[in-house]
C-alpha cells in the first residue's frame, strides 16, 4: 500500500556534543502544540492553532536534542534565555505528501497537525521547519511559548476516554508508549475492539526485534466510541460518523486510509499514556495508511490484516520505506540524485551510509534476483515505489509484501537502534 513520507536515517548520530537532564528544563507534563499547514506547491504556510498541557510525559527523557529519525520536518524547543536547543523531534505529514499530487499545483489546502514536547519551565522559543523531498527546508516557524500563559488550555484531568493498560513495560521511564485506538466501533463493540487489540498485538511481537525487546513496550487500548461502525468510503458514496472520521480513497487512492482530523484524535487521548499511535479501523476492507510520528492506521477484519498492521507500524515508528514498486503509477518521492532518509532504501548515491557494511564482499551492484543471492543482503532493483534506481536491501521483506514473514536484516537493525535510542 502506498506510503510516503515516511523516512528514517541509517545511522543514530548526534547533532550536539551536549547531554542535558531533563529535569533541568522540564516538568512532567506534555505541551500538545496544535498547527495548521497551509498553501500549495508554490507556497507553504505555517499557523499556531492552540497551546494544550496534559498531565505526565511519555516521551523520551534521554539524549533529548538528538534525532534518531530524519523525516520531513522537525520541532526544535530552545531555553529562550541562551538559545540552547534542549529538545527535538521529527516527523513527516499528510500535508507534505499532499504537495507531490497535481491538485497541490492549482489548489491551496489546509492540515491539522498536533506535535507533543515536554512540557518547560520556562519560556522557549519553538521552530518548526517542513521539507521537502530534497531535504531541503521549504516552510519555517518560530513562535515563544510561556509556561505560564493563562491561555494555555489544560486537558486530560477529567473526562479521560477509558482504556485499559495490556502489556507494562519493565521501566516506566525508558520505555515505548503505544496506544491502540478504536476507529469505527460502537460501544457495544469494544469487546470486538479489545479482541482486535490482542490480534495485533501479538502480530507486532511475533516479529524481530519487537519480539526480543518485548518488554520495553507499554501498551493501552483506548475505546474511542463511534456513533457508526466501519469508516467512510467516499467512492462507494458511504459516509460514517466515526471518533476521527477516517475515510479510504485519501488523495483519490482507493486502499489508502487515513484521517485529516488529527486534534479529535489526541483529544481522545488526553491523559492516557502515549506517543506512538495505532488506529484500528473497524472494516473488512484492505487498506491502511500510515505517517511517521504522527499515527496509522489498519482495517481489522480482512484476512491480511496481521501483516498489515506490523508493516504499518514499521512505517509510523521508524519511517521504514516501502520495498515494492509500482509499475504504472508514479510516485515521485525519490529524486534519483538524492539519497533517501529511510534506511532501507538507496539512490547509490550514498550507499556507505545505508547497508554496505552488511553485504557479502564482492556482491555486485546491482545484486541480480538469482538462487546465489537468496537469503543475502544486496542491492535489489525495485523499491520506493520506483522499478528502477531506487534500490532494497533484500529479495523480500515486510516492507515489501504481505507474504514474507518477517522483517529483512536491514530493517531489523534500523529497528533494533531507534529501541535502543528510546530505551536506553
Amino acid at each position: 500500500m502506498k506510503k510516503v513520507l515516511l523516512l528514517c536515517l541509517a545511522a543514530l548520530g548526534s547533532i550536539t556534543s551536549w547531554a542535558q537532564r531533563f529535569d533541568d528544563y522540564f516538568v512532567d507534563k506534555t505541551l500538545r502544540i496544535d498547527y495548521n499547514f497551509a498553501g500549495d506547491v508554490h507556497r507553504q504556510e505555517i499557523f499556531v492553532d492552540q497551546l494544550n498541557v496534559s498531565p505526565h510525559w511519555y516521551g523520551k527523557r534521554q539524549r533529548l536534542a538528538e534525532l534518531p529519525v530524519e523525516g520531513n520536518g522537525q520541532i526544535t524547543v530552545r531555553d529562550h534565555r541562551t538559545q540552547q536547543v534542549i529538545y527535538r523531534h521529527s516527523f513527516s505529514t499528510l500535508f507534505q505528501e499532499w504537495l507531490s499530487y497535481l491538485e497541490a499545483q492549482s489548489v491551496r489546502k489546509s492540515f491539522e497537525n498536533v506535535f507533543l514536547v515536554p512540557m518547560p519551565k520556562d519560556t522557549v522559543d519553538i521552530t518548526l521547519d517542513l521539507r521537502n523531498n530534497r531535504r531541503e527546508v521549504m516552510a519555517t516557524l518560530t513562535h515563544q511559548v510561556v509556561p505560564a500563559d493563562i491561555l494555555i488550555r489544560r486537558i486530560g484531568e477529567s473526562h479521560v476516554t477509558p482504556y485499559v493498560t495490556i502489556q507494562k513495560a519493565k521501566d516506566s521511564l525508558h520505555c515505548i508508549h503505544i496506544a491502540y485506538l478504536a476507529e469505527g466501533y460502537q460501544k457495544h463493540e469494544m469487546s470486538t475492539f479489545q479482541h482486535d487489540v490482542q490480534v495485533a498485538l501479538e502480530a507486532l511481537f511475533e516479529h524481530e526485534p519487537f519480539k526480543s525487546m518485548r518488554d520495553r513496550f507499554h501498551i493501552v487500548a483506548v475505546e474511542a466510541p463511534s456513533q457508526e461502525s466501519g469508516t467512510s468510503e467516499p467512492g462507494k458514496g458511504i459516509w460514517k460518523n466515526t471518533a476521527l472520521h477516517s475515510h479510504f480513497d485519501t488523495f483519490y487512492s482507493e486502499r489508502y486510509l487515513t484521517t485529516l482530523h488529527l486534534k479529535e484524535m489526541h483529544d481522545w487521548l488526553a491523559g492516557i499514556p502515549y506517543e506512538h499511535i495505532i488506529v484500528l479501523v473497524n472494516s473488512e476492507r484492505y487498506g491502511g495508511g500510515g505517517v511517521l510520528n504522527s499515527y496509522n492506521l489498519s482495517t481489522t477484519h480482512h484476512p491480511k490484516y496481521r501483516p498489515v498492521v506490523v508493516h504499518e507500524f514499521g512505517h509510523s515508528f521508524c519511517g521504514l520505506g516501502d520495498e515494492y514498486a509500482y509499475e504504472i503509477e508514479k510516485v515521485p518521492m525519490y529524486p534519483k540524485d538524492v539519497e533517501p532518509w529511510e534506511p532501507n532504501l538507496t539512490t547509490l548515491v550514498d550507499f556507505p551510509s545505508k547497508w554496505q557494511d552488511m553485504m557479502e564482499q564482492n556482491t555486485p551492484v546491482p545484486t541480480p534476483l538469482t538462487d546465489a543471492y537468496i537469503n543475502k543482503v544486496g542491492v535489489y532493483q525495485g523499491g520506493g515505489y520506483n522499478v528502477k534506481d531506487v534500490y532494497r536491501p533484500y529479495q523480500d521483506c515486510r516492507m515489501r509484501t504481505n507474504e514474507h514473514p518477517v522483517f529483512c536484516p536491514v530493517c531489523q537493525r534500523a529497528l533494533s537502534r531507534l529501541i535502543d535510542f528510546y530505551t536506553k
